[in-house]
Formats: structure tokens, sequence, C-alpha cells
């Protein structure tokens, strides 16, 4: 038995010995090759919310992976202070931007003229630009085919003469140095009727006879689908908008190969090329990666791969990111609320200094607060959910402090009669009183959060809203309801749970009271 049992061992043992080395030659190799994958340069190219610079982000994401970098688009991220900020701050390495926004609004009052006068002002903030890419996409302003010739408009003098018009301009072109401040003092105009709105909802505006004018950009696809009259700047008030890359200047040493093929681009997209892109992208709702690839194929010869996500992988993974910006924030505004709704119930004059402090920041409108968040925290998830996290505070905070105010005095003294210290009192007596009052509060502030969690897609936190912002961009009404029907459904679920909670939470003598009142 002895040798035979040797022998049977030792041939099982060397067995056992060459699959274990064979294992780690194995996970050898797989951690070399992911540390060979590491080794690459992460680029992050951001894009504002229009298609143009969408299909731009694209094109240059493409450019830098074939470059050799591990490129990411962070698309859509709201207007260019969102985009100039945050590539200051490191969150983006480069982005396309226009030289009249640079001149007239980013860099406005440090009297920028020349491209030397440019290239020193970014210099000083770290900051490069390449060569113009060869288009020009300048402002205007557009109105029906219809209302001009009816009015024998033609340029913007004409405009001026018609004041009972209905004027409606992009947000941004509202506040600008450049944009409607500017424009309406340099021709006179006198108009009352003026709008701020979204700019992609400026055109169905036009097409639904709700506007007479708007702001345009020259290379829009639109001005073309709606036979639109781009009247004539007469007195030159816009300035030239060369189309460039901004990128961080220590990009160059990263990523020297991204920088070098920045450069492949110099005078390459001409304004007819850049208007075909939009078209295919806005008007035929090709995917703008689709769009980009095509146009490097032609120009530069090289094809990139274009992976495009099915309908239920952009679901799944808008949920995810849905859900991971409602849980964190809400969770931590439970965690934070209910002890200054305690301490507000117990401590009148701080009480009120709480309850006033949660409600100031209600009111700041969410957008504002998204964008202040900025320069503290950088674009993307972490933003967002500070701000969705002070917007939940208030319900809960007031419900906590109304539920333990309006406890009956009886309890209260029947308690103290008890000889039950106040922690005690607190928890086994006041808070479960109370807390079908609290749980109404955290449902409120659940459905709060998920509606305006979609705001988050704005500053790059993703969710349902960027399907939302994309439909609006496109007029794509299924986009649209891909993100507004999950977050309907997702704010039903949460006050579903909580309904349930409430179940489990709330003692069944108080819920029958509640019920037969």
């Amino acid at each position: 038995m002895g040798p035979r049992g040797r022998g049977v061992c030792a041939p099982r043992r060397g067995r056992d010995v060459r699959s274990l080395s064979s294992l780690l030659l194995l996970c050898g190799l797989a951690l070399l090759a992911a540390c060979a994958r590491d080794t690459r340069p992460l680029v992050v190219v951001g894009s504002k919310k229009f298609t143009e610079s969408v299909v731009l982000g694209e094109l240059l994401t493409q450019l830098a992976q074939e470059s050799g970098a591990s490129a990411v688009h962070r698309a859509e991220l709201g207007g260019s202070r969102i985009l100039f900020d945050a590539l200051q701050a490191g969150q983006v390495d480069l982005y396309p931007e226009y030289t009249g926004t640079l001149r007239e609004e980013l860099l406005a009052g440090e009297g920028v003229r020349t491209p030397a006068e440019l290239a020193a002002a970014l210099a000083r903030r770290g900051l490069r630009m390449s060569a113009p890419l060869g288009f020009n996409n300048t402002y205007a302003i557009g109105v029906r085919r219809e209302t001009a010739e009816r009015l024998g408009l033609r340029t913007l003098t004409d405009l001026a003469r018609h004041p009972e018009l209905r004027l409606g301009f992009s947000n941004e072109f509202m506040a600008r140095a450049d944009g409607w401040p500017a424009l309406r003092r340099r021709y006179g105009l006198s108009h009352a009727d003026v709008r701020g709105l979204d700019h992609d909802l400026a055109y169905r505006g036009l097409e639904s006879g709700g506007l007479d004018a708007t702001d345009l950009y020259s290379t829009d696809a639109e001005v073309r689908r709606y036979d639109l009259v781009v009247l004539e700047d007469d007195l030159k008030h816009f300035p030239d908008y060369q189309a460039v890359v901004l990128f961080r200047a220590d990009l160059a040493a990263r990523a020297p190969a991204v920088v070098a093929a920045l450069s492949r681009l110099d005078g390459r997209i001409s304004e007819r090329e850049m208007v075909e892109m939009n078209a295919r992208a806005r008007l035929e709702h090709e995917p703008p990666g689709r769009v980009a690839a095509d146009f490097l194929a032609s120009e530069l010869g090289f094809r990139a791969e274009v992976r495009e996500e099915g309908w239920g992988a952009r679901v799944l993974r808008a949920t995810r990111e849905h859900l991971a910006l409602v849980g964190v924030s809400l969770g931590a505004a439970i965690v934070v609320a209910i002890p200054l709704g305690v301490l507000a119930a117990r401590r009148r004059r701080v009480g009120q200094v709480v309850l006033a402090a949660v409600g100031l920041v209600q009111t700041v409108p969410s957008l504002a607060l998204l964008v202040f968040m900025i320069p503290l925290l950088g674009i993307g998830t972490w933003p967002a959910v500070v701000a969705l996290f002070l917007y939940a505070l208030l319900p809960i905070v007031r419900a906590t402090h109304a539920g333990l105010t309006g406890l009956p005095a009886d309890v209260r003294e029947a308690a103290e009669a008890l000889g039950l210290p106040p922690g005690a009192r607190l928890r086994l007596v006041e808070l479960p009183m109370a807390s079908g009052a609290i749980l109404s509060g955290i449902k409120t502030s659940a459905v709060i959060t998920v509606g305006t969690a979609t705001l988050g897609a704005l500053i790059g936190a993703g969710g349902y809203g960027q399907p939302i912002l994309t439909g609006i961009r496109l007029a794509d009404v299924g986009l649209i309801l891909e993100g507004a029907v999950p977050a309907a459904v997702l704010a039903l679920a949460a006050q579903g749970v909580f309904e349930l909670a409430e179940r489990w939470l709330v003692p069944r003598g108080l819920r029958l009271g509640g019920a037969e009142r």
C-alpha cells in the first residue's frame, strides 16, 4: 500500500504543481496586460450642449484614440463657461471652442484682439489653442421666410424697424457679452417681447409660429431645414468665430502624440463639410460617432471603430447612474436631516436658523446650484450628488420638526412621569410617534431628487437626463421618453418603497389612527 500510494500521489502532486504554476503564469500575464493597458494616457474630451460641438467632440475623441490614448468623451456639458472652467480645473483635457467666444465672452474685459494676445491670455491660465479648424461659425439672426418677405427684412437694421416682432434667443445668447445686450445697443432694438429658451427649442418655436426671430449659428443645418432667412449683420456686430481646439498645456507632456495629432485638423473642415455633418447628426439622427468616423476616413484616411449602444444597454446604464445619484444623495440627506429636525424641534432659536438655512437652499435654482458646485468639485457625479443632497434636506427637516413639535402634550408628560431621560424619550416615544410625518418628508424628498437628478446630465453626471437632453437637441421624442418615462417610473417606485417602509416602521396603532382620521 505504502509504495503504491506514494507512486500514485507523486504524479498527482506534480500535476498540481504544474497546474498552479500555469495558473500563476496566466495571472501574471493578465496583470502585465492590464498594466500595459493602463500605461496609455487618459484624455478626457468635452463638448457643449449642441450638435456641432458633440460631433467635433467625437472627432477629437477618435483622433486621440487613433494616436494611442485612452480617450473618453464627456458630451453635452452645458455651455461655454462650464467647459472653460472644467478645462482650467483639469476636469477635461480639451474641447472645441470658437475664437469669438473666447474674445467676447470667456476673456471679456482683457482687451484680447490679436491671435498673439489670445494665446498669451490662455497661456496665463495654463491653456493652449490649436490653429483654426477651417470654418467660421458666427452668430446670426434668422427669421421665417414668410415673415422676411412680408415685412421686407434683409438686414438687422430692418429688424430694428419692427419692434412688434417676437424674439426668442438661447439662454446663453441672452447673457453673453457679445449676445443680446450688445446687439440691442448696437442696432437700437426696442423689442418688448424677448424670451430666453433652449437653443434647440427656439427652432421649433419658429416652425410653429410662436416666434418670429431667433439666434442661430451659421453652420446650423436647421437654416436649410426650416428655410430661414439669415439677416445680414450690416453693422458688423458679430466677430469671427473660427473653430479651434482648446487644450491644457500639460497635455503636451502627458500625451504628446494627441497634441501632435491635433495639427492634422488644421484648416481641414470647411463650412460646407461642417454643415453636412451637422445635418447628418441633427436632421437624419445618425450617431455623432459614425459621422465623425466617416469624416476622418475621408480626410485623414483611417476608420475608427464606433461602438453603438442598443436601447436596452442605454436604459440600463442610465438607470445605474440615476440610482447612484439618487441613492447616495437621499441616503446622506436622511442621515443629516433627521438630526437637524430633532435639533430644530428641541432648540427653538437654533431651529429657526436651521429651517431658514435649508429653506434658503431650496430657493436657489437647481441649475445655478449645479454650476456653483463646479469650481469646488469639478464636473461629473459628485457635484450633482452634493446639490441633490442639499435639495433633499428641506422636506425631511421640516417633516421631522413638525412631527416632533406636533406631539400631544400629554404624551410628553406621560414619558416624563415614567422617569425616562431625554434620549430615551426621543428614541422610545417621540420618534416612533413622529415616524409617519418623517417618512412623509422622506417620500417627498425622494420624488424631488429623482426628478431633479435629470439636470445632472448638464455637468456630466449621466442618468436619465442624458437621453432627455439629447432628445431635446435632436427633436427626438423617442429619446426624450427614453429618459422621462423611466424617471417617472423610478419616482413612483421610490414612493412605493417608502409606503411599504411605513407599514414596517410606523407603529400599527398610529397607522390605524391616521386612517381613521
